[in-house]
């Protein structure tokens, strides 16, 4: 996490995936700005399973806590295959969670260029 370029939307927090076992998430965040689609890291505390980004049990989790903290909207996709990692699940979040986003600092760098 690069405190300089991220914004924390979630602090620790437990989570359980679809086999029951529980996981610890250190912080669920978002890079301060993008180009429209947003991808929200999920930072855990142990390495996960191969294709634990596919748990809709942990994914649905996860959404709940973003819920909880005034997301409202469409539940996420997962991203890039390539950003999944060991201790790390990507999910790709639709339109409607920019606002929610920009209500924590992000910003969008296309607004730089609608026509008007």
């Amino acid at each position: 996490m690069n405190n300089d370029t991220d914004i924390q939307l979630s602090g620790p927090f437990k989570a359980t995936d679809g086999s029951g076992r529980a996981h610890d998430i250190k912080a669920i965040r978002i890079f301060d700005e993008g180009y429209g689609i947003i991808d929200v890291y999920v930072d855990f505390s142990a390495p996960l399973e191969a294709g634990a980004y596919k748990d809709k049990t942990l994914v649905g989790h996860i959404l709940a806590r973003l819920r909880s903290l005034g997301y409202v909207g469409p539940d996420f996709g997962h991203g890039d295959l390539g950003l999944q990692d060991k201790k790390l699940i990507v999910l790709e979040a639709p339109e409607e969670f920019s606002a929610f986003a920009a209500s924590k600092g992000w910003k969008d760098l296309s607004a730089e260029f609608d026509d008007e």
